[in-house]
C-alpha cells in the first residue's frame, strides 16, 4: 500500500444529490507531493467533497480514487491508515484528554507516532491532562490536526483546519503543513475562508461555487493570468469585452477582472491576489 502514485486524489465527474443541495460533475486531480487549496462560500459543497472522498457519504454518480485506489475497493479500508483527516464539526470524545487520545489512537493507527504527538501538542501549547470540553475551539482543532499528522499519513484531508485560530498560531500550523509536503509523497487537500492562508502554501486553488466547481488551476498560473482594472465609467468602453471576466461598479468608476493577456499593454492594471479572484468569480457584478 505505500507506492507512490501520480495523483493522491482524482475525481471524475463525481455528483451527489444531498437534500436540497447537487455537487454537480466535478472533476479535480491532486498531483502527488503537493498541496491544492478548496475555496468557496458556505453551502458550495466543500465539506461534501470531503466527506465523499473519504466515504462516508455514498456518491451518486462518478469515480473517486484516493491513493490509486478507488474509494468504494476494499483495500480502501486499510488505506485509511494513510489518510489524515481533520473534518469540519467532526471532534474526538471531550471526555478524553490528550494523553488518553494517545493511548486510544496508537492502538488505532499501526503508524502512529507517539514522540511526534507530543511534540505537537507541546509546539500547540496544549495541556496533556485537561479533558478536551475544557478546550478553546482554537485548542479543540490544534488537537485535531496533532492526532491528524501523528499516524505518519501521505494524504492530509483538511477542511477548515485553521478557523479559529489567531494569526500567530495559524502561520506556526502552515509551516507545519509546508514541512509535510516536503517529502515529495505527501500530498494535502485544504479549504479555508482564509484565502491569503491558502496563497501562501497552496500550489493548486479548487474553487466551488453553488455546487459547481469553477477551476482547478494552479496558483500561480490564476496570479499570472489575471489582472485588475479601474477606469471611469466613460473610459470602459475602450476595454475588449472578451479580456473581462467581471466587473463591479462603483462610485469612482468600474473595476474588473481582466484576464491579463488579452489587455493592450497601454491599460494600467494592478496585481491581482487569489481573494480577489474569488471575489469577483463568485460576487462579481458581470461582464460589459
Amino acid at each position: 500500500m505505500n507506492g507512490i502514485t501520480a495523483n493522491a486524489i482524482k475525481v471524475e465527474h463525481l455528483t451527489k444529490n444531498y437534500g436540497n443541495f447537487t455537487l454537480r460533475d466535478v472533476n479535480l486531480c491532486l498531483p502527488t507531493g503537493s498541496i491544492m487549496g478548496l475555496v468557496g462560500e458556505n453551502g458550495a459543497g466543500k465539506t461534501t467533497l470531503f466527506k465523499l472522498i473519504m466515504n462516508v457519504l455514498e456518491r451518486d454518480e462518478g469515480e473517486i480514487c484516493v491513493l490509486g485506489h478507488d474509494n468504494l475497493s476494499p483495500q480502501f479500508g486499510e488505506l485509511k491508515n494513510d489518510i489524515g483527516v481533520v473534518l469540519s464539526g467532526a471532534g474526538l470524545p471531550e471526555y478524553l484528554t490528550p494523553t488518553q487520545v494517545n493511548g486510544v489512537l496508537r492502538q488505532t493507527f499501526r503508524g502512529w507516532n507517539e514522540s511526534y504527538f507530543y511534540q505537537l501538542l507541546a509546539d500547540f501549547k496544549l495541556p496533556e491532562s485537561k479533558t478536551i470540553k475544557k478546550f478553546s475551539t482554537g485548542m479543540k482543532m490544534k488537537l485535531a490536526i496533532a492526532t491528524a499528522l501523528s499516524h505518519n499519513p501521505r494524504l492530509l484531508l483538511l477542511d477548515e483546519p485553521t478557523s479559529g485560530l489567531d494569526p500567530m498560531v495559524r502561520e506556526d500550523i502552515l509551516a507545519v503543513f509546508n514541512d509535510f509536503t516536503r517529502n515529495p509523497a505527501h500530498s494535502i487537500l485544504i479549504s479555508s475562508h482564509i484565502v491569503s492562508d491558502l496563497e501562501k502554501i497552496c500550489d493548486y486553488i479548487a474553487f466551488l461555487h453553488e455546487g459547481r466547481l469553477m477551476f482547478c488551476e494552479e496558483k500561480d498560473r490564476l496570479l499570472e493570468d489575471y489582472a485588475l482594472i479601474k477606469m471611469p465609467s466613460a473610459e470602459f468602453a475602450a476595454v475588449p469585452p472578451g479580456a473581462v471576466v467581471s466587473l463591479r461598479r462603483e462610485a469612482y468608476g468600474i473595476e474588473a477582472l481582466v484576464k491579463k493577456h488579452e489587455i493592450h499593454p497601454s491599460f494600467a492594471t494592478e496585481h491581482t491576489t487569489l481573494e480577489d479572484i474569488i471575489l469577483f468569480l463568485s460576487k462579481g457584478g458581470g461582464t460589459q
